[in-house]
């Protein structure tokens, strides 16, 4: 009894997130865990973004098969393209018609992927887009990925040149596409450094809207482990502190604090070009969508008619 009323008291000294000063937010799924998933409707408002991230070694069939399966239930879809696990051109048609033809999917997340290696003839989502492919499908959004705190696999000397030299890329590549373009983030666990990543962006021309990453309601342990695994920067410190912290160390660690900065920081500068949040449910996609609903979260556009 004593340890439900401290969390209790802990979640009420807590600031208030303001989800709604974003336009809604989305949230990532893989095959795995979508079919643990009795019905996506009663966790999801309808018409919410859903992305679909395809790890190396998944098979089409069931990313597929999850995308078809979420579009029915009234939800935007959004797979994921990973360059580097991409054999060839003819792959990646394959991919794209079968996810429209089976699933009515519009809109990828375009990505060099996780992998070191590439096993065929894509190494980054530039080359991906140079293909054509998207454009000639008719694709209506296209994300690619961004790095408020670096990222050593593309910069290996801790410095951002090189991804800033493909954020450019990117940049032109939206002005000369149809397709509605935004950078979706890795997640991270403190406003300062993202405020001043999307600053530097603005400040360097790169006006592409943010769907900032964030990590959902969690263990401790497992976003510490997550966030060591994909390579989270200075706010890794954030978990690090709170971990040395006995009192709140049994206490699942919630994004309240971040997205209240954010969405502060939104507040008093309009043009902030973080425009949505997107959400890695690292403790359960239940968890994380009930979070989001308790929160004042909503989807990321209108109710889709008749669905």
């Amino acid at each position: 009894m004593a340890l439900l009323n401290f969390k209790n008291q802990a979640r009420l000294s807590r600031p208030t997130p303001q989800i709604a000063a974003f336009q809604g937010y989305s949230i990532e799924v893989m095959p795995r865990t979508a079919e643990k998933v009795e019905n996506f409707r009663a966790l999801l408002p309808e018409g919410t973004r859903v992305y679909i991230a395809h790890i190396d070694g998944t098979e089409i069939d069931d990313m597929v098969a999850t995308a078809a399966r979420l579009a029915r239930d009234g939800f935007e879809v959004m797979p994921h393209f990973p360059a580097r696990s991409i054999k060839d051109t003819a792959t990646l048609s394959d991919w794209i018609m079968r996810y429209q033809g089976e699933a009515g999917v519009t809109s990828g997340l375009i990505l060099a992927g996780g992998i070191p290696q590439a096993h065929g003839e894509f190494e980054s989502a530039m080359q991906l887009l140079e293909t054509g492919l998207f454009d000639k499908a008719g694709f209506k959004r296209l994300h690619v990925a961004g790095h408020p705190e670096g990222n050593r696999d593309i910069d290996p000397d801790g410095g951002d040149a090189n991804v800033m030299e493909a954020l450019r890329w990117k940049q032109a590549f939206a002005a000369r596409t149809d397709a509605t373009m935004a950078l979706a983030t890795q997640f991270c666990f403190e406003a300062k450094p993202v405020i001043a990543w999307v600053d530097a962006l603005q400040a360097a021309g790169i006006d592409l809207p943010v769907h900032i990453g964030i990590a959902g309601p969690a263990k401790l342990q497992t976003l510490i482990k997550f966030a060591i695994a994909c390579g989270v920067g200075p706010s890794l410190s954030v978990l690090q502190k709170r971990a040395k912290d006995v009192t709140k160390l049994l206490l699942p660690f919630e994004p309240d604090e971040i997205i209240a900065d954010l969405a502060a920081h939104k507040a008093a500068n309009p043009d902030f070009g973080i425009e949505s949040v997107h959400f890695f449910p690292l403790g359960g996609i239940k968890t994380n969508a009930q979070w989001a609903i308790d929160h004042g979260g909503a989807s990321t556009r209108p109710a889709l008619e008749g669905v």
